[in-house]
């Protein structure tokens, strides 16, 4: 009889040490999926958004050269390696910055968000850039002419 209670108590903190696990994960997976809606958006977002007048500043990290080339319509161009205290100063503090580059195999979007974001800015990253922005069917423009 005592070992059938010792395995039903032992049983018991098993069971309870699973949900006790359980619950942390889930907690850890809000809270990463949480932190990446607070850091990241999307094409599709970042459009809904510009058309209903948010205030949203659409930042591309890239070289002048590539802004030049073409990008998101509205988008200033802002290379990352060019934020500063000196060069933020002008820029609305009350707005979200959308940073983005060529896709997921540049990271000049990363460097320019944490730039910003360093500089005291919201700023989101938006995800697969530039490509993923054509990908979705959205214009784009160039110095010459939309694309």
């Amino acid at each position: 009889m005592a070992q059938v209670l010792w395995r039903g108590w032992n049983q018991f903190f098993l069971d309870r040490n699973f949900f006790e696990r359980k619950f942390f994960i889930m907690e850890s997976q809000i809270k990463h999926y949480g932190d990446k809606l607070e850091h990241e958006t999307d094409s599709w977002d970042l459009k809904t958004a510009l058309e209903k007048g948010e205030r949203i500043v659409v930042v591309d990290a890239r070289s002048p050269e590539s802004f030049q080339k073409e990008h998101i319509p509205s988008a200033i161009n802002f290379p990352h390696r060019t934020m500063n205290e000196e060069s933020t100063r002008h820029l609305d503090r009350s707005a979200l910055y959308v940073v983005y580059c060529d896709g997921i195999g540049c990271n000049a979007s990363t460097k320019g968000a944490f730039n910003l974001a360093r500089l005291g800015f919201r700023v989101k990253e938006l995800m697969g850039g530039l490509d993923w922005w054509k990908r979705d069917g959205y214009k784009t423009e160039s110095s010459t002419s939309p694309h």
